[in-house]
Order: C-alpha cells, then structure tokens, then sequence
C-alpha cells in the first residue's frame, strides 16, 4: 500500500464521519423544533396526547414523519 491509498482512505473515512455528524445534527435541529412546538401547545400538567387515527384517516398527535401501525381510531 502506497501513501497516497493511505491518505486517500482516510480522507473518505474522515468524509463519511463528518457527513454523518452534519446530518445528525440536522435531524436532532428539524425534529426538536417539531417537539417543541408541539410540547409548547399542549397542557403542561396532563399526560401527553396519545397518536391516534381521525375520521377522514389522518393522524392526530403525532409530530413524526414515520405512523405506529394498529394505532386506535381518535374518540
């Protein structure tokens, strides 16, 4: 192995760790204005809402992008 294959491996490997940390960091900032927002509107001395699916079949209380399966019907 050459230097050169040395210093080009790690240039990747140190591209792939700072692009995970970006984008990590990206999500905790997008989805943590999402929670606070939500948590900024709901009642701070009851439990939290629980994710539930409406009438016309969206869901109700639940801020991620990703739905529970088998979630029960909004009363």
């Amino acid at each position: 192995m050459k230097l050169r294959d040395l210093a080009q491996g790690a240039s990747v490997f140190l591209g792939v760790i700072v692009a995970g940390y970006l984008s990590t960091t990206y999500v905790d900032q997008r989805f943590a204005s999402r929670e606070t927002t939500h948590a900024s509107s709901a009642p701070a001395s009851g439990p939290a809402p629980s994710a539930c699916v409406g009438e016309d079949g969206s869901w109700k209380n639940w801020p991620w992008p990703n739905v529970p399966a088998l979630s029960p019907k909004c009363r």
